[in-house]
């Protein structure tokens, strides 16, 4: 069956509110709820597309991208319907609902909210946060690429209680007040809404002693180092992901990644575009005029010949292949070399009778024609 727009869900307009979609959202799960409508299949496929509606248009990023693109706007966004998605939502109907009751049961039904053995309800395992570290590279390292370490902080396992939240080691045991549920139930007129358990905080168990040093999260911050490596011809802004050294998920859930991001600092003499590099290079006049050859240093630190071409204008571009930024395959861009011709500032007496004496043998027009523009950006 194909999906409905989701403000045809909510029966709102294209242009309704924030707050206008929450009251839809609102009405619509009240007469839909599941403790309302027992056995009711059809009203809880119609809670469920509202909750998925809601997920969308009740975040701005999420209804920007369904406005624009319609459902193929959001899949690569978390995708709506999924337990992790539909999970944030319930909080969020909490919210709306200013406290009346905890939407966990429902959540579980949808989903299958796992039990443990004793009939109390499994620890919550959770996959650990991302976390983001900026690193400033130096420009040649960005070009050829390098093995650098980072420091940084993560959430790993609690050492003193090796994880377990537990001062003694004796772990959990079933929570006396919801007898390992999670839940208490509260009953107001047509509602019996199931509630997170005060004494567990909704996780079905309890912890007698907890450890001092996590209070028993059973997790604690640690100070490790890494080696990353950076890729040659990374650009700026671009990020490296480190699977699995991130946060370590809550009980025992399994570790975030680390994301790099690249931040490439300036050269003193180079500059990039793609795979080019460009530098400029001083040449005298009499260089420029007669030609000849002259020694560059290129960013790797290899010395080169650089053939100047016989009358070389100001700002010419010499083209060296090969010596840019490597690239897939094995293969490298190229280096530009932009002449800038220097004019002496200061002469000596033997200078000054040389170039009197050259601007007389060439006839120098005092009255020169304008260039055109053509010519100088050719």
């Amino acid at each position: 069956m194909a999906k409905r727009d989701y403000y045809e869900v909510l029966g709102v307009e294209k242009g309704a509110s924030k707050d206008e979609i929450k009251k839809a959202y609102r009405r619509l799960a009240i007469a839909n709820h599941p403790d309302k409508n027992p056995g009711d299949k059809a009203a809880e496929e119609r809670f469920k597309e509202g909750t998925e509606a809601y997920e969308v248009l009740g975040d701005d990023q999420k209804r920007q991208a369904y406005d624009q693109f319609g459902f193929a706007g959001v899949e690569g966004m978390g995708g709506p319907g999924s337990a992790q998605d539909m999970s944030g939502v319930f909080k969020d109907f909490e919210d709306i609902f200013g406290g009346f009751g905890d939407f966990s049961n429902i959540f579980d039904s949808f989903f299958g909210g796992s039990r443990s053995r004793s009939g109390g309800r499994e620890r919550g395992v959770s996959r650990g946060s991302n976390l983001r570290y900026d690193l400033e590279l130096p420009f040649e390292k960005a070009v050829f690429g390098a093995d650098i370490e980072i420091a940084y902080s993560k959430n790993d396992a609690c050492k003193t209680c090796s994880g377990s939240g537990s001062a003694d080691g004796s772990g959990r045991r079933v929570c006396p007040t919801c007898q390992g549920s999670g839940q208490v139930r509260r009953s107001s007129g047509f509602f019996s809404i199931a509630q997170p358990c005060p004494a567990c905080r909704g996780e079905g168990a309890v912890i007698e002693k907890p450890c001092r040093d996590c209070n028993g999260s059973g997790l604690a911050k640690k100070r490790q180092k890494i080696k990353v490596g950076i890729p040659a011809g990374v650009e700026d802004g671009k990020r490296v992901v480190i699977p699995g050294q991130g946060d370590m998920g809550a009980n025992g859930g399994p570790p975030g990644d680390l994301y790099v991001f690249i931040h490439v600092k300036s050269h003193e003499y180079f500059e990039r575009e793609g795979a080019d590099l460009y530098c400029a290079l001083p040449v005298s006049i009499a260089m420029a005029a007669l030609g000849g050859e002259i020694g560059f240093t290129t960013i790797e630190g290899k010395k080169i010949k650089v053939s100047i071409p016989p009358g070389s204008q100001n700002g010419r571009m010499l083209r060296i292949r090969g010596e840019g930024v490597p690239v897939h395959g094995g293969s490298r861009g190229d280096l530009y070399l932009k002449l800038m011709v220097q004019v002496p500032q200061r002469l000596s007496r033997k200078g000054k009778e040389l170039l009197e004496e050259l601007r007389q043998a060439e006839g120098e027009d005092y009255e020169p024609k304008p260039l055109k523009l053509a010519d100088i950006k050719g």
